[in-house]
């Protein structure tokens, strides 16, 4: 509470009653009462003027929020609602995740009992996206839950008869080796590439009602290329490692989408496999269809890694030397230049 140590009262015009307006106070000033309620300060709406009242480093929090808000508000469309999960997104990180209260969201109870629960900001904007829209691009590095939360949530749409199937794709891009020259069938050829995918439906489910689902199809698991051709209804459809998708896979899956599916598409822009010749499918659809309503976008960092500590520093040290690259390249590139001009004039 305040109490008798308030000490500090700022003035912040939020300019007129538009969107962004009703976005920040809410329906009622329902925004205002949590505002005050979680940021711990005297709220009072004037007109479109909000006076803050309270401890002084928490009101400059807060004035520090809104100002953020307000400028997320220029950029894109977001609710009242929208709005207060970005208040909880901004406390857990000036804070810790103490800060904010919240309930914890499980999202599915897997069959050794154990709660799948976004655990970072981003995770939980990833799952509320995937609630909302048709398709959603997850990108980021290894480790950050894209696939795995994406499995939850198919999973748990099956579980609730939202949809009929739950299909996983990813592209076969071979590593080093080519797929004629690995033995067995084509089916066998692809198996270790979908391998992650049987992995994380493995750890949810139990192997036996996994076999039962994935025989009669109720649970597909195949290469992109097996796409081709298809109208995919009624579907939760994960394309996984989709940077390896080219620019012509990418276009022929999107068209795949038909009534009652939803498709998550995962993938990490820093880890393309493909030939040097080929364009990443993924990063082209990144910059053509944003502002389609219906689609939206997560970007995962190395802050969401939830795997080993380890994991989330040798990613800040791979990104830290290739930053460093770049730059060298840059100083490198006016030094040939000289050289060449020089040898011009002799």
């Amino acid at each position: 509470m305040i109490g008798d140590r308030t000490a500090l009262e700022e003035r912040i015009d939020l300019g007129r009653y538009d969107e962004r307006f009703y976005a920040v106070v809410g329906r009622g000033d329902e925004n205002i009462k949590y505002f005050s309620k979680v940021f711990d300060v005297r709220i009072v709406p004037r007109g479109t003027e909000l006076i803050i009242k309270g401890e002084d480093e928490k009101v400059r929090k807060f004035l520090s929020f809104l100002r953020a808000v307000m400028s997320r508000l220029e950029r894109e469309k977001l609710t009242a609602k929208e709005v207060r999960e970005y208040a909880k997104d901004f406390l857990q990180k000036t804070e810790g995740p103490e800060s904010a209260p919240e309930e914890e969201e499980v999202i599915l109870v897997t069959h050794r009992k154990r709660a799948i629960v976004p655990k970072t900001p981003t995770q939980r904007r990833y799952i509320e996206a995937i609630k909302k829209n048709d398709v959603v691009f997850g990108v980021g590095p290894a480790g950050t839950g894209k696939t795995y939360l994406a499995m939850a949530m198919a999973l748990a749409h099956l579980k609730e008869q939202k949809v009929n199937k739950i299909i996983l794709t990813r592209p076969a891009v071979e590593a080093g080796e080519k797929l004629g020259f690995l033995p067995g069938t084509i089916a066998e050829k692809v198996d270790p590439y979908l391998r992650p995918l049987y992995d994380a439906l493995y750890d949810m489910i139990d192997y036996d009602k996994a076999m039962y689902m994935l025989e009669r199809n109720i649970i597909e698991i195949a290469p992109l290329a097996f796409m081709r051709g298809r109208t995919l209804n009624d579907a939760f459809i994960i394309l996984d490692e989709a940077q390896n998708a080219t620019k012509e896979q990418m276009k022929m899956f999107l068209t795949r989408i038909g009534f009652g599916s939803k498709v998550v598409i995962t993938g990490d822009i820093t880890q393309i496999d493909l030939p040097k010749k080929e364009h990443s499918g993924l990063v082209e659809a990144l910059k053509i269809l944003r502002g389609i309503p219906g689609i939206d976008f997560v970007w995962f960092s190395q802050d969401d890694v939830v795997r080993h500590p380890i994991v989330a520093r040798i990613i800040e040290a791979y990104e830290a030397h290739e930053r460093g690259s770049d730059k060298a390249k840059e100083e490198e590139a006016p030094k040939e230049l000289d050289r060449g001009e020089g040898e011009e004039d002799t």
